[in-house]
């Protein structure tokens, strides 16, 4: 089963931002690394990043399989180029996920893994907890058309899992014809497939704003007090 991280950002990639003195990047991969049904990582990345990178990884040890592959302008061409680069087979599993979602549980990843193996594509998602409205562009601004139930509505996350044979077809065709999807379900979703969702968690956030690095620091000395409190 391969991993592939995705996550490319203007200026300087927030991937390397720092928590408690380690890179985002590698507290994400340490979750994947500790997945037992994970067998390597791939992550997309600026060339221009590889080489500095390549030590911060080596040192980190994170103690599975880690492939550099360079990325694209967008998301969609990054995923793209680690698609074309694994040694897959059909029916292998795919995660991807992004580089800075360093929350995720193993419990998060070992359903999607489990669902996707069964149906071919699972996601994880959180129900909305707002109110979600459909609103209509106009001259005067956005006017509410309707209420949409919560019940209908999850918010999307990672890692987004499929089966290599089921995914890879749907990329290259959305690459023929130009389509950029908003994350990998929404290309099996324009193509009739289904996609399942397993239950994420409101911890698995994406860091992409400095309130979000604050939250993310107090998660991190969270996680680091129970893992203390599992070793005494």
């Amino acid at each position: 089963m391969g991993v592939a991280h995705a996550g490319q950002t203007p200026l300087r990639s927030k991937q390397f931002l720092e928590l408690h003195g380690v890179p985002i990047l590698i507290h994400t991969l340490r979750k994947f690394a500790a997945a037992p049904k994970v067998d390597s990582i791939w992550i997309a990345m600026r060339k221009a990043e590889m080489e500095s990178f390549a030590p911060l990884l080596e040192a980190a040890a994170v103690g599975k399989p880690v492939h550099l592959v360079e990325g694209g302008e967008h998301r969609q061409e990054s995923v793209g180029n680690v698609l074309d680069a694994l040694p897959a087979h059909p029916d292998d599993l795919v995660l991807i996920h992004d580089a800075v979602r360093p929350f995720v549980s193993q419990e998060t990843i070992a359903g999607v893994i489990e669902q996707a193996g069964r149906y071919g594509a699972a996601i994880a998602g959180v129900p909305a907890i707002d109110t979600i409205k459909r609103v209509e562009r106009r001259a005067e601004g956005a006017v509410v058309e309707a209420t949409i139930p919560r019940e209908q509505i999850v918010q999307a996350q990672t890692p987004q899992g499929f089966r290599y044979g089921l995914l890879s077809p749907i990329f290259n065709e959305a690459r023929i014809e130009g389509f950029q999807g908003t994350d990998e379900a929404s290309l099996l979703e324009r193509a009739g497939q289904a996609v399942h969702v397993v239950m994420g968690s409101a911890r698995n956030i994406k860091i992409t704003t400095p309130a979000d690095l604050e939250l993310a620091e107090f998660f991190l000395a969270q996680e680091s007090r129970e893992l203390q409190g599992v070793g005494k």
